[in-house]
């Protein structure tokens, strides 16, 4: 993963769901340290909410560390790709790599991870900075996107190799997060 060509979507992460999934103090503080290391390291970052109507916007605590400029995008449809306009959104961030999390794993994120896959995109699915309500959901998500060639890794390592060697001010910056 190099940061030059990598880019983050964070799937769905919002008020009236996150209370309900499981371990979602973890997840919610492994989101926040990817955020901020986009912003640190200038990895563009796009977002989807899903009927915030009905699931609310996205949680505060991910909202105060989205790097300015990252698009959000409203949707009805699990696959953000199923949702007309998506992909006009998507395309000018896009870059050979994009690196996904949020909830809920085994529903919006997978499939959103399998149509990834299908338009030939690498992709990374960040395991601890998703959940699904259910923790047997979640890791039969993870296995069904290993199976698919998606990369499935713990939030440290996309940090760690979006960062890329050490003894760097951004590394010195990072290190804090990831303690």
């Amino acid at each position: 993963m190099n940061r030059d060509k990598t880019s983050l979507l964070m799937v769905d992460v919002q008020e009236r769901l996150l209370p309900s999934i499981d371990g979602q103090q973890a997840v919610v503080q492994n989101i926040v340290s990817l955020l901020k290391a986009a912003d640190m390291l200038f990895v563009p970052v796009m977002y989807t909410e899903h009927y915030p109507k009905g699931l609310g916007p996205t949680v505060a605590e991910a909202l105060s560390v989205m790097p300015d400029g990252a698009p959000r995008f409203e949707k009805t449809n699990f696959s953000c790709f199923n949702e007309p306009g998506f992909t006009e959104v998507f395309q000018p961030h896009a870059r050979s790599v994009t690196v996904v999390f949020g909830t809920e794993t085994h529903i919006c994120v997978l499939s959103t991870i399998q149509d990834l896959r299908a338009r030939g995109h690498e992709v990374v699915l960040v395991a601890d900075a998703s959940g699904s309500r259910d923790r047997k959901n979640h890791d039969l998500a993870l296995a069904a996107a290993r199976d698919r060639g998606v990369l499935v890794l713990p939030t440290e390592t996309v940090v760690y190799q979006l960062l890329g060697r050490s003894g760097t001010p951004e590394f010195k910056a990072l290190l804090a997060l990831l303690k």
